[in-house]
């Protein structure tokens, strides 16, 4: 699996723009030839939006008026208010309008094809079921899901629809980013010896969502934790082998009573790298910094909506600024209506192995033991 992963990685960086696989011919687990997009040059997929919260009103929506092969097509939401403000705004037919209730109804929708779900993490699997159950491929947001179980289930649902699910590592089409996947991957600077990976901010509203288990699945970790944890792995091209890690005593046990304040965890890879990071809803940190045997490189900030801005031991990081929502939503719809099978570090079996490493720092944490990834 990590030769695999490396390898996708690098032929991604490789590429121009943001495509990286083009297979002759596509089909699903069944040997069924994989439905796609292609032989509609100049059309822009239709996507919809499930939950018009933070992210979909600040970041997805306003994208979508930024990207050449996708459009905001259609929103679910469970609030009538909020239908009518972006049916106003977005000129959003009234036909491509649904909530939770009657999201099923968009099987018969031919105006939307991909659908991008923006929920609370305990709701992603249902939804990216009943979506690929209803023909649309699916952008899921991260993390995937709360549990392993889950992700498995949403892997098999996309593959049983003959569908595609993207997972939304806007991150991979940033070029800040890409490049540190560059420099370590190819060992630029020689070896990675150790990475500085951490994420976190001061939370507010003690009632969020996020502040819940059942819902969340955990607190940073399960929230911001999940870049750190792709950082380290993304700069090495390789799958951590053990995992330590440490809960921080709780400054606000009320505010925290169900989930963790801040949390350290460490990983070790094959190839003798190390890692080291934060996450926390206490105070903030954003930093994706790796020492190799001849220099360094780093990204501070590192993880946020951008402008992101780097630097190695021989200079500035010089990249264009993009939107990263924007690149993202584009790489994914460019390659579905070209009818290329997603980059593997995009999908749900990335997704997965995030989950599966999310659930390993906890263990840690709770056993006080090194936990054996390999096994």
């Amino acid at each position: 699996m990590i030769n695999s992963l490396s390898q996708s990685r690098r032929r991604f960086l490789t590429t121009v723009g943001a495509s990286a696989l083009t297979i002759p011919t596509l089909t699903d687990v069944l040997g069924r030839p994989l439905q796609t997009e292609a032989g509609q040059p100049g059309r822009k997929l239709g996507v919809a939006l499930v939950g018009l919260g933070y992210y979909s009103k600040n970041l997805l929506a306003p994208a979508l008026q930024q990207t050449q092969h996708c459009r905001l097509a259609g929103i679910v939401t469970g609030t009538p208010a909020k239908a009518e403000e972006w049916k106003q705004k977005y000129n959003i037919s009234q036909a491509n309008v649904y909530d939770y209730k009657t999201f099923d109804r968009i099987i018969d929708n031919k105006d939307i094809d991909v659908v991008y779900v923006v929920l609370p993490n305990n709701m992603h699997r249902e939804f990216v079921v009943r979506a690929a159950q209803a023909g649309k491929h699916v952008i899921c947001e991260k993390p995937m899901a709360i549990t392993v179980a889950d992700c498995q289930a949403m892997i098999d649902a996309c593959k049983k629809a003959n569908r595609q699910l993207a997972i939304g590592y806007r991150l991979h089409y940033e070029p800040f980013t890409q490049e540190v996947m560059r420099l370590g991957q190819q060992k630029v600077f020689g070896p990675v010896k150790f990475i500085e990976s951490s994420d976190g901010f001061r939370s507010g509203d003690p009632n969020q969502w996020r502040l819940k288990k059942a819902m969340a699945g955990g607190g940073p970790l399960m929230d911001v934790g999940i870049y750190a944890v792709q950082g380290a792995r993304y700069v090495t091209g390789e799958e951590p082998i053990s995992v330590t890690a440490q809960f921080s005593p709780k400054t606000d046990p009320q505010k925290f009573k169900e989930v963790e304040e801040t949390m350290f965890w460490q990983f070790r890879f094959p190839s003798g790298a190390v890692s080291n990071s934060t996450t926390s809803y206490a105070s903030g940190v954003e930093r994706l910094y790796a020492s190799c045997q001849d220099g360094w490189f780093e990204l501070s900030p590192a993880f946020g909506y951008g402008p992101l801005k780097g630097r190695t031991s021989k200079g500035p990081i010089e990249k264009p600024v993009v939107n990263h929502q924007a690149a993202h939503m584009d790489g994914v719809c460019k390659d579905l209506i070209d009818g290329k099978k997603l980059p593997d570090h995009i999908t749900g079996e990335e997704g997965l192995r995030d989950v599966r490493l999310l659930q390993a720092i906890y263990r840690a944490a709770e056993t006080g033991r090194t936990i054996d990834l390999k096994a």
